[in-house]
């Protein structure tokens, strides 16, 4: 008797059908625990590979857990091939620890696009932020060289940015030519998450629909928020993923939406510490993600793309 089909490929959502390989903690919202269930709110079907299994974020005093390595991330890989399940329209990654471990990303990227060659490629280039790396160094060389090249969409925060390009960014016109940097290098789409200039927060969104075109940008001013969340980051880049494919010419569109969500959540964590009688700025906040699903699900647009 025939298996049943598997019917997020016999019948695929509209949106999509998503791998993503980040990492998990039991408690809290980071990496996959903070990516799959916005997406799965705006209509995808994720499924996740934890590259990290551990019992809580590494900003707590201890954590425990098991770190999967690129042996055993390809195996997994093997499986779903076996059965003729390895049909995706996107590939999500986050923080990767490992040259190893991102040498084996790349073979998934290439044996997903044997597979189905339209496949979008959306890599938030975790490296570090404020001039910290959180990677090995030759891991940078790896996702200039490499890495870059193969992605669809990059999600940078000012420092990745300019680890990935070599230019110093002091200024708006600094970001964007980092985006163009970026596009000749690979990605049609480049949304620097956030920069610091003058004292002011910024987005810095880029596409280049056409190779050797000039791409259309455009800025988003954020409010400076006086405390440090965990999570935010891979939430961003999952919602930018989420609504660019809804809204494919239109990345400004989807970096407004995206902020939105991710403000109103912001503000709804700081709000439910403060009533919790918590220091704001005491330690690093876990986000409401639960919470504030409607945000995710229909945000208000408070925030608008200004285009250059």
């Amino acid at each position: 008797m025939a298996p049943p089909p598997i019917l997020a490929i016999a019948l695929p959502s509209e949106t999509g059908r998503i791998l993503s390989i980040q990492s998990h903690t039991v408690q809290g919202y980071v990496g996959n625990k903070s990516a799959v269930f916005p997406l799965q709110l705006l209509g995808y079907d994720v499924e996740p590979i934890n590259s990290v299994q551990f019992s809580n974020h590494t900003g707590y005093p201890t954590f425990k857990g098991q770190v999967l390595n690129g042996e055993q991330l390809y195996d997994l890989i093997d499986g779903l091939e076996a059965n003729n399940l390895l049909y995706y329209t996107h590939l999500l990654t986050g923080y990767i620890g490992s040259v190893s471990f991102l040498n084996t990303v790349l073979k998934v990227v290439d044996k997903l696009r044997s597979i189905h060659p339209g496949l979008t490629y959306v890599c938030d280039p975790v490296l570090g932020d404020q001039g910290k790396l959180y990677v090995p160094q030759e891991m940078i060389s790896v996702y200039r060289e490499k890495v870059v090249p193969v992605a669809s969409m990059l999600t940078p925060n000012q420092f990745e940015a300019e680890l990935l390009t070599g230019l110093r960014i002091v200024s708006e016109q600094d970001g964007r030519e980092a985006c163009n940097i970026l596009h000749a290098a690979g990605p049609s789409k480049v949304v620097i998450t956030s920069i610091n200039i003058d004292e002011n927060l910024l987005l810095i969104g880029s596409h280049q629909k056409e190779k050797g075109q000039p791409p259309g940008q455009f800025r988003i001013s954020i409010p400076k928020i006086p405390a440090y969340f965990t999570g935010t980051g891979d939430l961003m880049t999952a919602l930018l993923l989420g609504w660019s494919n809804k809204y494919p010419d239109n990345l400004d569109k989807a970096a407004e939406l995206s902020v939105s969500s991710l403000q109103a959540l912001l503000v709804r964590t700081l709000d439910d510490y403060t009533k919790a009688g918590h220091d704001i700025q005491s330690s690093s906040l876990e986000i409401r993600l639960i919470q504030s699903q409607d945000d995710i699900r229909n945000p208000e647009i408070k925030y608008k793309a200004q285009i250059y």
